[in-house]
């Protein structure tokens, strides 16, 4: 579901020294999501959207991550038959490049290994270099190309993949990123 990001948003501003925690995203966190939404997507998705993929946990997982009572981020995946899909990751950008990102996809990684699933894949804006960046540390490597996917404004998306998540050392490679995010988050 392609989106294209926004110049303007809510700020949810800083809650200092707040932890971030990340759990299952409930429809009570929505107006956050959306203030988020709306914030980083110029055609954000709409809260009736959201609502329809929390009503499907057999083959989804959002998740939200929190300051203190502050929605900062959230994430989710759709799980298909062979795969599990990355459909959407976002950060509020006043705590943006403070590892949130890092935290959500360490958990939707978790929660596709507990589904059994051994390969991840996503679309990702083709001159988003942050995101791709990203991607790679968690070893994801472009594979395709959908031409014309996100519009407003127009743009390829890069199709990433990593599979064997599954394997020990995909393990070590995910404590790895989760502890780096922990220091972040510590040294924010």
């Amino acid at each position: 579901m392609p989106r294209s990001p926004g110049t303007t948003g809510e700020s949810v501003g800083a809650v200092t020294g707040a932890e971030i925690s990340v759990g299952p995203l409930r429809r009570r966190h929505l107006r956050g999501v959306m203030a988020i939404e709306r914030a980083v997507y110029a055609h954000p998705w709409t809260e009736s959207l959201f609502q329809s993929e929390l009503a499907l946990p057999s083959s989804r997982l959002y998740l939200v991550a929190r300051a203190g009572r502050t929605t900062v981020g959230y994430a989710g995946i759709m799980f298909a038959p062979d795969e599990a899909h990355v459909t959407t990751i976002a950060v509020h950008p006043d705590w943006q490049r403070r590892a949130v990102a890092t935290r959500l996809l360490v958990a939707l990684t978790r929660g596709a290994l507990e589904r059994g699933y051994q390969a991840l894949t996503l679309e990702v804006r083709a001159g988003a270099r942050g995101a791709q960046a990203l991607y790679r540390r968690f070893g994801m490597t472009p594979e395709g190309v959908r031409k014309g996917y996100y519009s407003h404004p127009p743009e390829d998306a890069v199709v990433m993949w990593v599979r064997d998540i599954d394997s020990a050392d995909y393990a070590r490679l995910l404590e790895g990123l989760e502890r780096r995010a922990r220091r972040a988050e510590g040294a924010a």
